[in-house]
């Protein structure tokens, strides 16, 4: 007997709504890749570091990403737009049906989410970033509040 069913669901639909913002944050930044000029990505980030870079010429982040910019070939840029035009609209279609309640996304869901915790958690391993590390934690968790509201849902449909 689950003592608080309202608040696990209140977890959940919030969850859901931070996991579709970001993925339609995701889908609209990999559809600006695709579509912006490389060279015109080359200028945002020079426009957007030279100031910090002149006030401070051993700014480690705003020299990173003038560094990263070099490197930022077509091709590349490409690849991302494309990866994040799908990673991100493949989380917003999955929350979608899940705000829909349909009963067939639940364990779709649970899969693509343990997917993506299983990529982040190795490449958190690979490099030690904390944000990957927050994001598996905070997918497994997803998964764990989707099976919830899975299980919560079934016998009322059944």
């Amino acid at each position: 007997m689950n003592p608080h069913p309202r608040l696990w669901h209140w977890l959940f639909e919030a969850g859901v709504t931070v996991k579709a913002t970001l993925g339609g944050l995701e889908a609209l930044s990999g559809i600006g890749l695709l579509l912006t000029p490389n060279a015109l990505v080359l200028r945002m980030v020079s426009w957007l570091t030279h100031f910090q870079i002149a006030d401070d010429p051993s700014d480690r982040l705003a020299s990173y990403a003038q560094n990263l910019a070099a490197i930022f070939p077509v091709g590349v840029q490409h690849f991302y737009g494309v990866y994040l035009f799908f990673h991100g609209g493949l989380k917003l279609g999955i929350m979608l049906l899940l705000w829909m309640r349909k009963l067939w996304a639940y364990p779709v869901a649970m899969a693509v989410l343990a997917l993506f915790a299983l990529y982040e958690g190795e490449e958190w391993l690979r490099d030690g970033s904390p944000f990957l590390a927050m994001l598996c934690v905070f997918d497994l968790f997803m998964i764990g509040l989707v099976w919830k509201e899975w299980r919560a849902l079934k016998p009322a449909t059944a």
